[in-house]
């Protein structure tokens, strides 16, 4: 099978794959006929649809490990969203990353557990056409939160008929079905669904349940195109928390054990989307969409056990209701200068937040005994970003853009007496530029500057009046992407992103903590390579140095800052046959200020086989932690005080890792 991933940089800062090749268990990876023709600044984009067709993505933690150099964590029980790492950045659940599906946010700003949290257990993966990414702080057309980078999903607008059960240890069970209704030439209708129950490898059953369903229309017309997309998930689930080391250390529990296994929580959300495409006779672009979600947050947690009330202890109940709208139009077309084709791009767009019941609730046993905080919040962003792509000769591009947001923000404090007028607004000015040069279709050259920014909650701007409301971000990148050979392709940058100084909203524990101006550095490398046909190889290793800026020598790590990652994978397809054996690394990083604790690092190997009986039966089974190793997946630095502590103690609480897990699949195409 041939790729042939001529991509064209578009002047909205990033582009799509110009052909999508549907992804068959039978077809073989050719590598030498992957050529670069690209001039865009998402580089890393060019090599997502090569990796998503030889490994497709089998479950929602495998959907965001498809970045290189992004790794996740899960902490609560399986349902609660994944703690993300990217660049340096700890990035909770979402802060400095920007996530969306067919253009619709997936972050949630002024969340009841984190600002910018991004649960994407609503997109079920064999939805997923395509994954569009990259890291920085450079594309106009993605504004909030998207400091370490963003990730762009895209579903297929055809799916086959198709049945799937998959059954695995901790009594593991999935069951999916998609039906397509309507599949001609000028429109498509499809419905998929799956249900999930996991037991989970914790002493204490995590009852995890979460059912999903997606319908998608299109219809194709002589100049345009439209989609209508509804989807809707929910998910219920019990958690084994964070525990101390000394806990385990002293036998109190267990590894897998818990000291609290009242934690857990449910959530949902329900999206309604419309996409439009209409290609003008002067060749003018017009994409638009709008969107509407609604969604639910109800999480119990208890992180410091009795530190702060010795006789209840300390859970916490964090819930919400929240209704989402927005949308967005823009434009693109090409005019000449010269003998050489520009191309302008301009967009404008909006998002509304509407969360009612935000709250922080002291809770036993998940029976409430107090209020820490309660209110309303609505937060606005409207938003404006225009660009040139600006060709001089054949080789070289210059893609110079801004982007405006205004933001304006509601708190209304149900705790308190007294009224005050909780309303602020501020707007950020973010100019961007990427230069490009492409001498030959195997080197490309880029260099990219840029300024973004990160809102902070909205709970956090009334509490301080209106200060520090957007703070700013300022990035550089340089690199290339180089195929020395046919079966060989390289890709490395060196990078740089100075963050100013922000508030937090910890959610946790409802107060307002300062990190102080930080700066990043480090550097990315990925390597692509087909030693014989159907053998393909990936590695991809990110170096990463953090400081807060402030802070005394010594004093001034970053906590949980990832410091050195790598993935490689070995896959292998042939007459109906595939496999592929991947592991992942991240090293020891800082835990605290001083370093005097470590987030101990982990090495983790995942196998997949599977085969596929003309096109039409597939058989497979998937192991996750090949060797059983015993790791960390989520660590902090905590004071907690528990059981049989006289004071308390700060030391590393953790959630365990998956040990060997064997599942099973089979699936049917109709």
């Amino acid at each position: 099978m041939r790729l042939y991933t001529t991509a064209l940089f578009c002047a909205l800062g990033t582009s799509l794959l110009s052909a999508h090749v549907e992804k068959d268990t039978t077809d073989i990876i050719d590598l030498k006929d992957v050529v670069i023709t690209s001039r865009r600044s998402a580089h890393l984009s060019q090599i997502a649809k090569v990796d998503l067709q030889v490994n497709p993505v089998k479950s929602s933690q495998e959907i965001l490990r498809t970045v290189p150099g992004l790794f996740i964590a899960q902490h609560a029980g399986g349902g609660k969203a994944e703690q993300m790492f990217l660049r340096g950045f700890d990035l909770d659940h979402g802060t400095d990353i920007n996530l969306s599906v067919d253009g619709m946010p997936v972050n949630m700003v002024s969340h009841a557990h984190g600002q910018g949290y991004a649960d994407l257990h609503f997109l079920q993966p064999e939805v997923i056409e395509r994954i569009d990414f990259d890291k920085g702080n450079y594309d106009m057309t993605k504004g909030d939160l998207a400091n370490a980078g963003y990730v762009a999903f895209k579903t297929k607008d055809r799916m086959p008929t198709e049945v799937g059960v998959e059954v695995g240890m901790h009594q593991f069970q999935r069951y999916r079905a998609s039906i397509s209704l309507l599949n001609n030439e000028r429109q498509s209708f499809y419905v998929s669904s799956a249900f999930l129950a996991d037991e989970g490898f914790f002493e204490h059953p995590q009852h995890f349940k979460r059912f999903n369903i997606l319908a998608k229309y299109t219809n194709w017309g002589e100049n345009s195109r439209y989609n209508i997309i509804a989807s809707h998930f929910n998910s219920s689930w019990n958690a084994s928390g964070q525990i101390p080391e000394r806990a385990v250390d002293n036998g109190m529990i267990g590894w897998f054990g818990s000291l609290d296994a009242s934690e857990g929580g449910s959530t949902s959300r329900t999206n309604l989307q419309f996409l439009h495409r209409l290609d003008l006779a002067d060749g003018t672009t017009v994409n638009s969409d709008a969107y509407v979600s609604y969604y639910t947050f109800n999480l119990f947690s208890n992180f410091t056990f009795l530190l702060n009330d010795p006789v209840n202890g300390d859970e916490i109940n964090q819930r919400e209701k929240r209704i989402i709208a927005g949308g967005h139009t823009d434009a693109t077309n090409h005019f000449h200068v010269s003998d050489n084709k520009w191309k302008w791009a301009g967009g404008v767009g909006f998002r509304y937040d509407k969360v009612d019941d935000i709250a922080l609730y002291h809770t036993r046993e998940r029976e409430r005994i107090g209020t820490y905080s309660l209110g309303d919040i609505g937060q606005s962003n409207l938003f404006a970003y225009a660009g040139l792509e600006i060709n001089l000769g054949e080789h070289w591009m210059i893609n110079p853009s801004v982007r405006v947001d205004w933001f304006h923000f509601n708190y209304t404090d149900k705790t308190s007496t007294e009224f005050s007028d909780p309303g602020v607004a501020q707007a950020a000015f973010s100019p961007k530029l990427n230069i490009i040069y492409t001498p030959s279709d195997r080197l490309q050259l880029f260099a990219k500057a840029g300024r973004g920014f990160h809102s902070n909650d909205a709970r956090v701007v009334v509490v301080e009046n209106g200060k520090d409301v957007l703070p700013a971000t300022t990035g550089f990148d340089l690199g290339f992407s180089w195929k020395p050979f046919d079966n060989l392709m390289l890709h490395a940058a060196g990078w740089y992103l100075h963050m100013n100084e922000e508030l937090v909203y910890v959610g946790d524990e409802a107060i307002v903590e300062p990190s102080g101006a930080s700066r990043r550095l480090g550097f990315d490398f990925g390597a692509r390579y087909e030693p014989v046909k159907g053998l393909y190889i990936q590695a991809d290793y990110t170096y990463s140095h953090g400081r807060i800026i402030d802070e005394p020598k010594g004093a001034d790590y970053i906590p949980l800052a990832p410091c050195h990652t790598f993935l490689g994978a070995v896959t292998y397809e042939k007459n109906g046959w595939s496999g592929s054996i991947r592991g992942r690394w991240m090293g020891n990083r800082p835990a605290n200020e001083d370093y005097s604790l470590t987030a101990k690092g982990y090495f983790i190997t995942d196998l997949n086989l599977q085969y596929t009986f003309k096109k039409r039966l597939t058989l497979g089974c998937a192991i996750e932690n090949l060797f059983d190793v015993k790791w960390k997946e989520a660590q902090f630095a905590t004071e907690t005080l528990i059981p049989g502590d006289s004071e308390p103690i700060t030391d590393i609480c953790f959630t365990p890792g998956t040990p060997f897990s064997l599942r099973g699949y089979v699936a049917f195409k109709f």
